[in-house]
């Protein structure tokens, strides 16, 4: 079985021969190289034709960012990018996921080499998925405000019944931005769990309330749910929804992780199938695993309406796939008709007092 090739960049030599200990000594993964800047790296690609690279942010002569915006638009392939943790490194992380990085890995600040070991397992398998992504040819554009004008003026029936859920993990940050772009501002309330660190979620959640007509935050413990909101479970928490009298509430903990998972998509769909029931929607986007799975099709025995993103438009079909093999989706859809069918169903009588 052919290993897959492996480029590194990164400015630091000690993180350039911990990744290429780290990746070389996995029998599928092979270091063809590692480049000290994008310039160097540029040629060593032309040369030797990766299968993924691993790209740090801040290097000198030429960004990382910039160098992936050029890389995607003139020969795209799977990228994993390494991060630091602080708030700065976060942002130009969420951005480096909209230029088409597949995932990332947060390098730790203090103590990088035993770090960066207990790391190991983490890298190599986001290595293994990247090589298997779906590439999607795209130049990703800035955020900007021009995306609420693009939605929908208004949702003429609004209920604070309704609940819409979304789980997500690789490749889902620009996923979820396709939906959440797309929806008009007097949307029911929207509770979100994608798998990332701790330190990213709230960037992304700041990205996103930039693009969506809705408002978007990160989630916190004891907020009422309440329409036109979207919130975002924290990295390293997980979110259910609860209900105090009439309303719907958030609930965040720090159980134990499920499916290795904290936040666990699993959590929350579980959690909306026992409070929302029939008023509820489930969305099942790109991601590695089964995360969400078995609960999704717990959303659908309540009575709810599940859509799966499909395997044309998903970087990773894994988690979609595993939903619609539990016999938990209803309908099979690419990302830019999600928001639109949501929509639709929400619109249908009935759909809201099934409980």
């Amino acid at each position: 079985m052919a290993k897959t090739r492996v480029l590194i960049i990164d400015d630091s030599a000690l993180i350039r021969s911990l990744l290429t200990g780290i990746i070389g000594g996995q029998p599928d993964l092979e270091v063809i190289g590692a480049a000290p800047d994008p310039l160097i790296a540029r040629e060593m690609i032309r040369a030797l034709d990766p299968d993924v690279v691993t790209l740090d942010i801040e290097m000198p002569r030429m960004d990382g960012l910039d160098f992936l915006e050029r890389l995607m638009r003139l020969r795209p392939m799977p990228v994993v990018m390494v991060s630091t943790l602080t708030e700065r490194g976060a942002e130009a992380t969420i951005r480096a996921l909209e230029l088409g990085a597949i995932d990332f890995v947060a390098k730790p600040k203090l103590g990088i080499a035993s770090g960066m070991q207990e790391l190991a397992d983490e890298i190599c398998e986001k290595i293994r998925v990247a090589a298997k992504a779906h590439m999607h040819r795209h130049v990703a554009k800035p955020p900007t405000e021009s995306a609420r004008k693009d939605a929908p003026a208004r949702y003429s029936h609004t209920s604070t019944e309704k609940i819409v859920a979304i789980g997500a993990s690789t490749g889902g940050t620009e996923a979820i931005r396709e939906v959440l772009m797309r929806l008009p501002p007097d949307f029911p309330g929207v509770l979100i769990t994608q798998h990332m660190p701790p330190g990213f979620t709230r960037s992304f959640a700041a990205r996103m309330d930039m693009v969506s007509p809705l408002a978007v935050s990160e989630a916190v413990d004891g907020e009422r749910v309440l329409p036109g909101h979207a919130y975002i479970a924290p990295g390293n928490r997980h979110m259910r929804l609860t209900r105090s009298g009439a309303n719907y509430v958030i609930a965040l903990d720090d159980s134990e992780p499920v499916n290795r998972h904290r936040p666990s998509v699993e959590v929350l769909f579980r959690s909306v199938a026992q409070v929302a029931g029939g008023n509820a929607l489930g969305v099942m986007l790109t991601g590695m695993g089964r995360d969400g799975a078995q609960a999704m099709r717990e959303m659908r025995d309540a009575g709810s309406y599940n859509i799966a993103q499909d395997e044309a438009s998903c970087v990773v079909f894994g988690m979609p796939r595993e939903a619609i093999a539990a016999g938990a989706v209803d309908e099979v859809l690419p990302v830019t008709s999600i928001a639109g069918r949501l929509l639709e169903k929400l619109a249908q009588v009935g759909v809201a007092h099934r409980v």
